[in-house]
């Protein structure tokens, strides 16, 4: 009797705002839950930007020492990039397939999101493959990591790159077992979109390494006096 006369003239009932709706609880706490993770995924960008920084600027200054032998003279294995570029090849598929299934979780397209994002994971490992089958090549020719200053950060900054590929793949295979699972579209999409823009960060971070490991021993004397190490 007493809650109906705290009813107002509208029919609403002022003690609704103790009965909170449940479902309304849990979308306030994942939209929670997302906002901090992309707050982390940021930072974490940064600190890798930065350790990436601090490693381009190492091979710059190193690059300049009597010792160092380029490895994009003729005969030496980046002479030719085309294995290089195929890989390039295989992130941006992985990247723009990545884009599609991000943009089709927003239109609730469940089937696309699914196929865009398994397309993104392979095109990923695709990319990794086609990294150690250049390791081969180096090893085939003997450029090992320890005979030229030059293989050392190859292998060094191709490899970390690889490496946080491969950390992208771990988070890409559990959310590939949630769409196995079935669980609503609604609690993967943001997933989904962290995902894609990983891979479109690593996208960009590849291709200022593949520019700077191409570049002629000229681009290395021009880039150190530039920065002050010359």
């Amino acid at each position: 009797m007493s809650r109906l006369l705290l009813r107002n003239a509208d029919g609403a009932d002022p003690g609704g705002s103790w009965s909170r709706d449940p479902e309304g609880i849990q979308a306030g706490e994942g939209a929670e839950r997302n906002q901090t993770a992309r707050v982390g995924l940021r930072l974490f960008l940064v600190v890798v930007s930065s350790l990436f920084f601090l490693f381009l600027i190492a091979f710059i200054a190193r690059s300049q020492m009597a010792d160092w032998l380029p490895l994009t003279e003729p005969l030496a294995p980046l002479a030719n990039l085309w294995q290089l570029w195929l890989n390039s090849a295989f992130l941006v598929f992985g990247c723009i397939a990545l884009q599609w299934s991000r943009m089709a979780a927003r239109q609730a397209r469940l089937g696309a999101t699914a196929i865009g994002f398994a397309l993104g994971g392979v095109f990923a490992i695709a990319f990794l493959m086609g990294q150690l089958w250049v390791w081969q090549q180096f090893v085939a020719w003997g450029y090992f990591v320890a005979s030229n200053p030059a293989n050392s950060f190859f292998y060094l900054l191709t490899g970390l790159h690889g490496l946080h590929l491969l950390g992208g793949l771990i988070a890409w295979g559990w959310i590939v077992a949630k769409f196995l699972r079935h669980v609503p579209l609604a609690q993967i999409s943001a997933s989904v979109e962290f995902c894609a823009i990983y891979w479109h960060y690593l996208l960009g971070l590849w291709f200022v390494l593949f520019a700077l490991l191409a570049s002629t021993p000229q681009t290395y004397e021009a880039i150190a006096r530039f920065c002050g190490l010359r």
